[in-house]
C-alpha cells in the first residue's frame, strides 16, 4: 500500500497520467452531462407534447361520445346506448385534471381549462341529463320542444373552439422553448473548446514536474555512489537521498549492502583474533577461560559459562569447565544431562537458543555496587565431526545483535577442532602419565611374580597330592549323583500321582455337584410352582409345606456351593478379579441387602464410616462382598436383640504388625462387624475357622448351618492379602474385623495361589492352609437368608408372556424328574414342548421336524452328551441359527466356558431358577424374531 512516505517513480508517472486523464475525463463528463441534459429536455418536450395532445383529443372524444350516446338513447329509448355516455361522463373530468397538471405554472392556460370545464358541465346540466330524464319519463313532446331550440349545440361548438385554441397556444410555447435550447447548445460547444485547451496546458506542466523530479534524484544517487567508490573502501559511508521513490529504495539497498559488508568485515576480523588465541594452549580449562574472556567483550556479554561433554550412554553429561564474570558457584549449574534445560536441549537439538527478557533467569550480573538481571541469554552448541562436544552460554544487559550470532557461528565452525585438539593432547598426557606409572608397577609386579613362581613350585607338589585325593572323592560323588537322580525320578513320579489325586478329587466334587443338583433342580422348580399356587388348588397350609420344601432345597444348594468353594480354595483353583472398588458404595449395597433382615428380627442395623478413608481400593470386589455378607449373616443369626453395626475405619498398624509381620503396617483398611449377640468363648475362637466347625459343636445345634462360612471367609481374606480378627466375650457380643490392604500385592497374590496349589497336591494329612501365617477369624457358619425374608417376585405380565405364545421348544434331558418339572413350568407359559431323552434322539427329531424356536440342552446325558449334540445342531442347515441354552449341573467355570465353546447361545446352572430361565428364553426368542 502506497503512503506519503514512500512515493515511487512509477507512482509519480502514474499520478501525471492520472491527472491528465482526470482532466480529460472531467471535460468528457461535463460535455456528456450537458448533452444528456439536452437530450432529456428534448425527450421531455416530445413526450409531454404528445401527452397533452392525447389528453385534448381524449376530452374532445369524451364530449362527442356523450353527445352521440345521448342522441341514440333519445331516438331508441334503449338503455344500452347510455353506456358510452356513462363511461365518458366518468372519464372527461379525470382527463381534464391530468391536462391541468401540465399547466401548473401557466395561469392563462389554467383559465382556459376552467372555461372548458364550465362548458362541459353546462352541457351536461342543461342538455345531457335533462333530456335523458325526459326520455325515461316518456315525455317525447318535451324532448321535441327542447330540440327546437337545441341550446346544447352551442356548448359543443364552443368546446371545440376552446380545445383548438388551447392546442395552438401549447404549440407556440414549444417553439419558444426549442429556440432557447439551440442557444444553450452553441454555448456548450464554446465551453468544450476552452476545457480542451486548459487540459493541454495542465498536462504539459505535470509532465515537466514529474520528469524533473526523477532525473534530479537519479543524479543525486549516482553522485553519492561515485563518492563511495573514490573513498577507497570506506564501508562506513552511506548514501543519503531525500526523495521517497525507487531511487530511495536503491539507496537503501546499497546502504544495506554496505552494512552487510561492514558486518562481514567485522566478523572476519574477530574470527581471526580468536583463531590466533588457541595456539600453544594445552589445557581445556585454560582454553575455555581464554575463549570466554576474548569473545564476551566482542559480543557485549556480561556473563558466560563453558560446558564440556563427558561420559557416554546414560552417563553422557555436559560439565561446567569455566565461567566469565561469575560471582560464585551458585550462579551456574555444574552439570546437565542431554535434553535437560536449555543447555541440554541445545546439545541434543544441535541448534542455538536466544532468549530475550528472560523472566526467571537465576544467574545475575554482579558489579561492585549492585546485581543486575540480564535482558538477553544466548546458548550455542560447538560441534566436531557432527557431534556436539561443548555448549557455551552468554548473558547480556543488551539484546544480542545479528552480527554477534554470525560471529559465534563462524567461530563455532573451527573452534570445535581446537577443543578436540586440546582434549586430545590432554588425553595423551594423561595416558602417558598412566603408562609411566604402570611401567613402574609392572617392574614391581615382575619381582613379586618371581617370588610367587618359587612358591608355586612348592604348591604344585601339594596340588599333585591333592589331585589324587580329589579323584577318590570324585568317584564317590558320581555314585551319590546316581542315587540322587534315582530319588528325583521317584519324587517326580510321586508328585504326578499327587496331581492326579487332586484332579480326581476335583472331578469327584464336580460330578457330585451334578448328581446333587439334578434331583434338586426338580425339587426347587416343583416346590416353587406349588407354593406360587397359580391354579389355587392348594390350601394355605399346603402352600406353607411347599414353601418349606423350597427353602430346604435352597439351603441344600447353599451347602453344595459352600463345599465347592472350599474345594476350589483347597485345590488352588480360585480366580480373583482385581479391580478398583469404591469404598463408599460397599456399605450402601450391604444396607440394601440386610435392612429387611434387621426389620424382621427387630434389630438395629447401623453403619459407621471414618472420613479419612481412601475413596478407592484395589481388590476383588465380589470376594469382599461375599466375606462381609457372611460376617453380617452370622451377626444377625446369633443376635436376638440389640444392634448389628458395620464400621469402616483405618487399620491399627500395631495389629497389622502383629498379625502380618511381612506386610506394610500402613495402607490397610478395616471392616468391623459388631453385634450384641451370644458371643464366643475364648477357647472356641480359633476353632470356628476350621471347616464344619461351630461354637456349640454338637449335632443338634440351635442355629443351624454347615460351619463352612468362616473357613471360606478366612481363606478369601488370605488370598486378598489380609486377615480376619475376632474379639468376643460370651453373652456380650462379638466383633469380627476384616483387614485388607488399599492395593493388593499381585506378587503375593500369585504366591498365595501357588501355595494353595501345593497344599492341594500335598499328601493326606498335610496342612491345607495357604500360609503358615494364616490368622483365625471368628464367627459361625453363614447361612443364606430364609426364603421368607426375600420378597416374592410378582408374576410376569401378560405382555411378557406373549413372547412365549405359539413358540416351540425342544427339551433335551434324560432325567425324568427334571423333564416333568420343566415341561410343566414351560407349558404354563403357553409354550409347546417336545422332549428328547438324549442327544441321539434329539438329532432324529430334528431330522424329521426342525421348526423349533429354542433348544434347552442338558449337558450330562447318556449315548451322546450335550457338548456333542450342540456341535451337531450348529452344523445342521436348518438349526444352525436356532438359539441353544445349556442346562449344566456343573458349577465349574471351565464347564460353562465349554458350553459356549461348543456353540451354546447361553447357559444356566442347575438347580434352575425358572424366572431366570424365562428371562433368558425371552431374550433369545426376541432376538430370534428380529433375526
Amino acid at each position: 500500500m502506497l503512503t506519503p512516505r514512500n512515493i515511487s517513480i512509477r507512482f509519480k508517472i502514474a499520478v501525471g497520467y492520472i491527472l491528465i486523464i482526470c482532466c480529460l475525463g472531467a471535460a468528457v463528463v461535463i460535455v456528456s452531462e450537458r448533452i444528456q441534459s439536452l437530450q432529456n429536455e428534448i425527450e421531455t418536450i416530445t413526450s409531454r407534447d404528445m401527452e397533452i395532445h392525447n389528453l385534448i383529443t381524449s376530452i374532445r372524444y369524451n364530449v362527442i361520445s356523450m353527445e352521440t350516446s345521448q342522441r341514440g338513447y333519445l331516438l331508441t329509448g334503449d338503455e344500452n346506448y347510455l353506456k358510452p355516455y356513462t363511461e365518458s361522463k366518468a372519464e372527461w373530468e379525470d382527463n381534464l385534471n391530468r391536462l391541468s397538471g401540465y399547466f401548473n405554472d401557466d395561469v392563462d392556460k389554467r383559465r382556459d381549462l376552467d372555461n372548458i370545464r364550465a362548458t362541459i358541465q353546462h352541457w351536461i346540466e342543461t342538455s345531457g341529463e335533462p333530456t335523458i330524464a325526459l326520455k325515461r319519463e316518456n315525455q317525447t313532446e318535451a324532448i321535441i320542444d327542447y330540440y327546437k331550440t337545441d341550446s346544447g349545440k352551442e356548448d359543443v361548438d364552443q368546446l371545440r373552439d376552446q380545445l383548438e385554441q388551447l392546442r395552438l397556444k401549447h404549440l407556440d410555447t414549444n417553439r419558444i422553448y426549442i429556440g432557447e435550447l439551440e442557444k444553450r447548445n452553441e454555448l456548450l460547444t464554446l465551453s468544450l473548446i476552452g476545457i480542451l485547451i486548459a487540459v493541454a496546458v495542465v498536462s504539459f506542466f505535470i509532465v515537466a514536474y514529474v520528469s524533473n523530479a526523477i532525473v534530479r534524484t537519479i543524479r543525486q544517487v549516482s553522485s553519492t555512489i561515485n563518492e563511495i567508490a573514490d573513498s577507497r573502501g570506506d564501508l562506513t559511508k552511506r548514501i543519503k537521498v531525500n526523495s521517497k521513490d525507487e531511487i530511495r529504495d536503491l539507496a537503501d539497498a546499497t546502504n544495506v549492502l554496505l552494512e552487510s559488508l561492514e558486518s562481514q568485515s567485522w566478523v572476519q576480523t574477530h574470527v581471526a583474533d580468536v583463531a590466533t588465541m588457541n595456539h600453544g594452549v594445552n589445557d581445556l580449562k585454560e582454553l575455555a577461560s581464554s575463549f570466554l574472556s576474548k569473545v564476551a567483550p566482542m559480543i557485549g556479554a556480561s556473563y558466560g559459562v563453558f560446558y564440556y561433554r563427558r561420559g557416554a550412554g546414560e552417563q553422557l553429561r555436559l560439565d561446567k569447565v569455566a565461567a566469565y564474570a561469575s560471582s560464585g558457584d551458585e550462579q551456574a549449574k555444574s552439570s546437565f544431562r542431554f535434553g535437560e534445560g536449555l543447555v541440554g536441549q541445545c546439545a541434543q537439538d544441535k541448534r542455538p537458543f536466544l532468549l530475550n527478557q528472560p523472566e526467571q533467569y537465576k544467574a545475575s550480573i554482579t558489579t561492585g555496587l549492585t546485581e543486575l538481571q540480564p535482558r538477553s541469554v544466548l546458548v550455542i552448541p560447538v560441534e566436531f565431526e557432527s557431534k556436539v562436544i561443548a555448549v557455551i552460554e552468554f548473558a547480556s544487559l543488551d539484546p544480542f545483535l545479528a552480527q554477534h550470532l554470525k560471529l559465534l557461528e563462524s567461530i563455532e565452525e573451527h573452534f570445535g577442532v581446537a577443543i578436540d585438539n586440546v582434549a586430545g593432547r590432554m588425553e595423551v598426557e594423561r595416558l602417558l602419565g598412566e603408562s609411566q606409572a604402570m611401567t613402574e608397577e609392572l617392574q614391581a609386579q615382575t619381582e613379586e611374580l618371581q617370588a610367587q613362581s618359587e612358591e608355586l613350585q612348592m604348591q604344585q607338589e601339594e596340588m599333585r597330592m591333592t589331585t589324587e585325593h580329589l579323584e577318590e572323592q570324585n568317584l564317590y560323588a558320581e555314585q551319590k549323583t546316581k542315587e540322587l537322580e534315582q530319588a528325583k525320578a521317584e519324587l517326580e513320579d510321586y508328585a504326578e500321582k499327587l496331581r492326579q489325586s487332586a484332579q480326581y478329587k476335583t472331578n469327584f466334587l464336580a460330578n457330585m455337584s451334578h448328581e446333587l443338583r439334578t434331583p434338586l433342580n426338580s425339587i426347587l422348580i416343583l416346590s416353587q410352582m406349588l407354593y406360587e399356587n397359580d391354579s389355587k388348588s392348594l390350601t394355605p397350609e399346603e402352600e406353607g409345606y411347599a414353601r418349606v420344601i423350597h427353602s430346604s432345597g435352597n439351603d441344600l444348594l447353599t451347602l453344595i456351593d459352600d463345599i465347592l468353594d472350599l474345594s476350589k480354595i483347597e485345590a488352588g483353583k480360585i480366580d480373583l478379579v482385581v479391580d478398583e472398588v469404591n469404598v463408599s458404595e460397599v456399605p450402601e449395597m450391604l444396607k440394601l441387602s440386610f435392612d429387611p433382615v434387621a426389620d424382621k428380627k427387630g434389630l438395629s442395623f447401623l453403619i459407621e464410616q471414618q472420613s479419612e478413608l481412601p475413596q478407592i481400593i484395589r481388590t476383588d470386589g465380589q470376594r469382599l462382598q461375599q466375606i462381609l455378607k457372611n460376617l453380617l449373616s452370622n451377626a444377625f443369626k446369633f443376635t436376638e436383640s440389640g444392634t448389628v453395626t458395620l464400621k469402616l475405619h483405618l487399620a491399627d498398624p500395631s495389629i497389622i504388625e502383629e498379625r502380618m509381620p511381612d506386610a506394610q503396617a500402613e495402607g490397610f483398611i478395616a471392616f468391623s462387624v459388631i453385634d450384641t449377640g451370644i458371643g464366643i468363648p475364648k477357647d472356641k475362637q480359633d476353632l470356628i475357622f476350621d471347616a464344619f466347625q461351630q461354637v456349640d459343636g454338637n449335632t443338634n445345634r440351635i442355629y443351624g448351618g454347615t460351619g463352612l462360612g468362616l473357613s471360606i471367609c478366612s481363606e478369601f481374606a488370605h488370598l486378598l492379602g489380609g486377615c480376619i480378627v475376632v474379639d468376643s466375650e460370651l453373652h456380650k457380643g462379638s466383633t469380627f474385623t476384616l483387614y485388607l490392604p488399599y492395593e493388593i500385592n499381585e506378587a503375593q497374590l500369585e504366591l498365595n495361589q501357588a501355595l494353595l496349589e501345593v497344599a492341594a497336591a500335598a499328601p493326606i494329612g498335610a496342612p491345607s492352609r495357604p500360609s503358615e501365617h494364616a490368622v483365625p477369624v471368628a464367627d459361625v457358619s453363614v447361612p443364606e437368608p430364609d426364603s421368607s425374608i426375600s420378597n416374592a417376585e410378582e408374576p410376569e405380565s401378560s405382555d411378557e408372556d406373549s413372547a412365549f405364545q405359539n413358540k416351540r421348544v425342544l427339551l433335551v434331558e434324560d432325567d425324568a424328574r427334571n423333564v416333568f418339572a420343566i415341561v410343566r413350568a414351560l407349558e404354563t407359559k403357553g409354550l409347546e414342548v417336545t422332549v428328547a431323552r438324549n442327544g441321539q434322539e434329539c438329532l432324529e427329531i430334528v431330522d424329521t421336524d426342525s421348526s423349533y424356536d429354542l433348544v434347552l440342552m442338558d449337558i450330562m446325558m447318556p449315548v451322546m452328551d450335550g457338548f456333542e449334540t450342540t456341535k451337531a445342531l450348529k452344523k445342521h442347515p436348518l438349526m444352525k441359527n436356532t438359539p441353544i441354552i445349556a442346562l449344566t449341573a456343573k458349577a465349574m467355570k471351565s464347564d460353562q466356558e465349554s458350553c459356549l465353546a461348543a456353540g451354546a447361545s447361553d447357559y444356566i446352572s442347575k438347580p434352575i431358577q425358572m424366572e431366570q430361565l424365562f428371562s433368558l428364553m425371552r431374550v433369545w426368542l426376541t432376538k430370534q424374531v428380529e433375526h
